[in-house]
């Protein structure tokens, strides 16, 4: 039977990474769904829209575009309503224009698609294309258009019952200087790189990352994308009980009064 694919970003439904994503699809399935959202998402994580109404508009067959929508919302609209009766076996998200690496994880649209799917049942599956801000802001998407499919069929080949979304990333380089793929897990920085950034407008500010927290451990994303040339791909557990701590809770009482 074919997959049944869903595909969403956090960069809008015309996007040209989402272009490249319904590429990798279509050469794994004929059965492929786009459903994102009507405008840049970037950073909003697994963000509903609770509260307030949301409408799609039909771009072509089987092309939705959800007006204000997060990621997560053009998810859940998919594999619960728009789908039908048959909600999608694989949700692709991306490809991000730029990395996705570390506790950055924590605060992307990306990432919550991908997520969201793996909730609702599917593999999710998130993919960025990185790029070195210092030359360009236009990502080159060669090797995520090259390795995407077959990046995708090695998860899919080594997937099991397990409880998670997959997270990953191609590297600045170019196809013939890729390493392979690594897995691996994700940079906890030492602390959030996301700080308040003074705009030159006065009064005004940004929220961004302007640094790059060390020390890095070498064998994580960060370094194994950026050093290593590596195709990085880490899995992350939908289950986020951290169980050492949950012990030692389960060991405390309170005082008599």
């Amino acid at each position: 039977m074919a997959l049944r694919i869903l595909l969403t970003n956090d960069d809008g439904v015309d996007a040209p990474g989402l272009a490249v994503m319904a590429e990798i699809a279509r050469a794994l399935s004929d059965d492929v769904w786009i459903i994102a959202p009507d405008g840049n998402q970037s950073g909003a994580g697994h963000r509903f829209s609770f509260g307030r109404e949301l409408s799609y508009i039909e771009h072509g067959p089987r092309r939705f575009a959800v007006k204000g929508g997060s990621p997560a919302d053009c998810v859940v609209a998919g594999m619960t309503h728009l789908l039908g009766d048959k909600p999608a076996d694989l949700v692709l998200s991306g490809v991000n224009a730029g990395q996705n690496l570390g506790d950055i994880v924590n605060c992307s649209g990306t990432a919550a698609g991908a997520r969201e799917g793996a909730l609702q049942g599917a593999i999710g599956i998130a993919m960025s294309q990185s790029m070195d801000y210092e030359i360009t802001h236009n990502p080159d998407w060669a090797n995520a258009a090259r390795f995407g499919a077959e990046v995708v069929d090695a998860i899919l080949a080594a997937h099991g019952n397990d409880d998670v979304f997959y997270n990953v990333n191609f590297p600045f380089c170019g196809p013939t200087e890729v390493t392979g793929l690594s897995a691996v897990a994700h940079q906890r920085f030492s602390r959030s790189p996301i700080r308040y950034y003074p705009s030159d407008n006065e009064g005004e500010f940004f929220m961004a990352i302007p640094e790059t927290p060390l020390p890095l451990d070498p064998e994580a994303d960060f370094e194994t994308l950026c050093r290593g040339n590596a195709i990085t791909v880490t899995p992350f557990g939908l289950q986020q009980t951290h169980r050492g701590a949950l012990q030692r809770l389960g060991q405390i009482a309170l005082k008599q009064r």
